[in-house]
């Protein structure tokens, strides 16, 4: 009789246990597909303070979405998003029967896999743990079906599935010896709650000088950056191969490689997981025999969950006899700023140049609070004219002249940068994702 009472009580629990697992699911399937999007993956992940629960979020300017429940469906459906990159690719938030084109899909993978190969800026949910792939083949198949308000169009089963959303990484193919050179980070893990930036100086394995008109980039995304950096000064230099953190993993800074940063000479970059830069016709980098880079990369989790950074770059050269004009490398940054709390502030300098000079490329570096970021020319016959603007921190405007811009000696370019500082604390210059900078990058000739 024990024995019988033993598995009445096993069978029971068992049932219980049955019917309390599958609630959750037969609940589900009776409500529509997009309220079951709202309850078990907007409202939990994406419409939380900070990010796109109300106009009042820091954020908003950046994005201009609210996911709450009684807006998220009309701020997605054939809404025209903010980010540049997305409206020049003609991407909806949600464009109803085409995930691929469909901005919301895009930006909840963690692989950049759009049909442009474009990159859309950062991978969300913004400081959670990534969705589940079951949940992002939820939403996808959704939109596939017309992405309805009413109706029960997506089996519910699959927000049970729980299988991450992490792949492996697809390596950049490397350049002919004929072609060029290849520069890679091996995979590296970036900690829980962690924001990692290395330093490794590594060998290009040039044994002459060599001319660079093309880099190709590619890095798992989550990255913030990733940089080629050279030296001002030959002596004293990190050892070879030698992984160097910015930060220890109590937070602190580690501050020989903190030192080491102010010899540093940006070569080439991007904040991009994917990114091709071509220099224009005729014109090329010229790198010295037996070229050593600080090779930098910049990678940031906000999650529970680590994984790893891993990073490619190609160097593709040309014949010296194919360079018409060799580029030096414009690297002119603000250090020294202040960004009080709650406000919009708007931060100028100007940086003077010595020589003639035609400015070939621009492009610049700016952290999340960077609103926009102007060039203008002082001095000359185009005093006061603004020559580039982005507003795009994440994927800043880069732009090509196909006439140079030319500059006479003592004549200078501006920095006009606005900083939309919505945070509680006075920002100032640094290293982190949480301080700010404001640098004009480019290429230039000397006449």
């Amino acid at each position: 009789m024990k024995n019988l009472t033993w598995v009445f009580l096993l069978f029971s629990g068992v049932f219980v246990f049955t019917i309390s697992c599958n609630k959750n699911v037969v609940d589900l399937e009776k409500t529509s597909t997009f309220e079951n999007i709202q309850t078990e993956i907007l409202n939990t992940s994406c419409a939380v303070s900070g990010c796109h629960l109300s106009e009042s979020d820091g954020t908003f300017p950046q994005h201009g979405l609210i996911l709450a429940e009684g807006k998220s469906y009309q701020n997605l459906i054939n809404a025209t998003p903010k980010n540049p990159t997305a409206k020049d690719e003609n991407l909806k938030r949600v464009l109803p029967f085409d995930a691929e084109n469909s901005l919301m899909f895009q930006k909840m993978l963690f692989e950049t896999s759009h049909k442009s190969n474009k990159n859309f800026g950062s991978i969300m949910p913004l400081g959670k743990d990534m969705l589940f792939t079951g949940q992002i083949e939820y939403i996808r198949r959704w939109i596939e079906a017309g992405a309805p308000q009413e109706g029960n169009v997506v089996d519910v089963s699959l927000l049970d599935d729980k299988t991450p959303v992490l792949k492996k990484f697809d390596p950049l193919a490397a350049p002919t010896a004929d072609q060029g050179f290849q520069m890679k980070l091996e995979p590296f893990e970036i900690y829980p709650y962690f924001e990692r930036e290395i330093f490794v100086r590594k060998p290009l394995n040039n044994k002459e000088n060599v001319f660079v008109n093309k880099f190709q980039l590619k890095m798992h995304p989550g990255s913030h950056h990733f940089i080629l950096y050279g030296f001002r000064n030959n002596q004293n230099l990190p050892q070879i191969n030698e992984i160097r953190d910015l930060r220890n993993k109590d937070l602190s800074f580690n501050f020989l490689t903190l030192q080491q940063i102010g010899n540093h000479v940006f070569y080439f970059g991007g904040s991009e997981s994917n990114f091709t830069f071509n220099f224009p016709e005729g014109t090329a980098v010229e790198l010295p025999a037996n070229m050593t880079f600080d090779v930098n990369s910049h990678y940031f989790n906000k999650g529970a969950k680590s994984y790893n950074g891993e990073v490619y770059i190609n160097l593709y050269t040309v014949p010296k006899e194919k360079v018409k004009k060799t580029l030096k490398v414009l690297d002119l940054g603000n250090t020294n700023f202040v960004l009080p709390p709650k406000k919009t502030t708007t931060v100028t300098k100007d940086f003077k140049f010595d020589k003639n000079v035609r400015i070939v490329t621009l492009f610049s570096h700016t952290h999340k609070l960077g609103e926009k970021f102007e060039v203008l020319i002082k001095g000359g016959a185009r005093n006061g004219e603004v020559i580039y603007t982005s507003t795009n921190w994440e994927h800043p405007a880069k732009i090509d002249y196909a006439i140079p811009i030319a500059l006479k000696a003592g004549e200078s370019l501006t920095s006009r940068i606005t900083y939309n500082n919505y945070t509680d604390q006075t920002i100032r210059f640094g290293f982190t994702s949480e301080d700010e900078m404001g640098i004009i990058f480019g290429y230039y000739y000397e006449e």
